[in-house]
């Protein structure tokens, strides 16, 4: 049975790809392939996997994790299932830990090996979606604004600005973590909106189609970014309907550089580390350069997705 993860990125349309996934369970599953979501997964099923508090019980977690995906992947494969797709981007870590660093998924490599493990080396692909680094940053600042209410310093916004820390080092680190999968990675700007596509791509066979754009839990736009916020917060947004654009002009140019260095190395094979996965209809609701909806004074975004919990 092909074991796939789906680890995120954030801010990458990663609801949206849950929601589709969700919807389409039932034929899904009749194609022969099973979707575990967020809310399974956070519901104990990759428990022990990742160090934190446990309870004292005498017995190793991450070997009873390991017993217990055993367990469950045998049970799939014994009615018939011929893949199952793990999506959560929690995998990969928390958002907050990049903001807080101002780097890119610094704990991604010791956070697969240990899910590497955990799966006795059964994992065969591992599914990345990547985005344009000064639309991804500014869609992270902008929803942990609504959360943490925390407005983003000078010197935190030119840390990341100037970090060298890129998607190619993301995955590097995942390959090197895993080295048995194959990588696969999706380009926001070709999937966000095509969930179906996406899915087409990392599996090769047609999915369940959708009708019109699919996205789920975008970026606020300026005029509900406000509404959402404390008015001694909201006051220092600027004025729009754009989303929120928290970089300099010279600030995000330099961020959307290294994403087309990155682009670059992976159309050119990635040194063999990954695969570049795009949609055969790419053009066709193809999100447009990331200034298109920027209204400056601190950033901007698109898409991100649903299916038993959001990633």
């Amino acid at each position: 049975m092909k074991v796939i993860l789906h680890i995120g990125a954030h801010r990458c349309a990663t609801t949206s790809f849950q929601g589709y996934l969700g919807r389409k369970e039932r034929e899904l599953s009749a194609r022969g392939i099973v979707c575990v979501g967020p809310k399974r997964i956070r519901s104990g099923l990759f428990h022990g996997i990742q160090p934190g508090p446990m309870p004292v019980i005498g017995r190793d977690p991450q070997k009873r994790a390991r017993g217990r995906l055993a367990l469950h992947m045998r049970s799939l494969s014994d009615v018939g299932m011929q893949s199952v797709l793990f999506t959560d981007a929690s995998m990969m870590g928390r958002l907050e830990e990049n903001i807080a660093a101002g780097s890119l998924y610094a704990g991604i490599g010791e956070r697969l090996a240990r899910y590497d493990w955990a799966f006795d080396g059964a994992i065969s692909d591992v599914v990345l979606n990547i985005r344009s680094l000064d639309t991804w940053w500014a869609s992270a600042l902008s929803h942990s604004l609504t959360v943490t209410e925390r407005w983003p310093g000078h010197d935190q916004l030119a840390k990341i600005a100037e970090a060298r820390r890129t998607w190619r080092d993301v995955i590097t680190d995942i390959y090197c973590a895993m080295p048995g999968a194959r990588l696969l990675v999706c380009p926001h700007e070709d999937f966000a909106t095509r969930p179906a596509a996406q899915l087409s791509a990392v599996t090769g066979q047609p999915s369940p189609a959708t009708s019109g754009m699919f996205r789920l839990n975008p970026s606020l736009r300026l005029p509900h970014l406000r509404a959402s916020l404390p008015a001694r917060i909201a006051c220092r947004l600027p004025a729009g309907n754009g989303r929120w654009g928290p970089f300099t002009e010279m600030q995000a140019a330099s961020l959307r550089e290294a994403y087309a260095d990155d682009m670059m190395w992976l159309i050119g094979g990635a040194d063999g580390y990954a695969e570049l996965l795009e949609s055969p209809n790419k053009n066709k609701g193809r999100e447009t350069a990331p200034t298109r909806h920027l209204t400056r004074g601190t950033t901007h975004d698109p898409t991100e997705g649903h299916m038993a919990g959001a990633g």
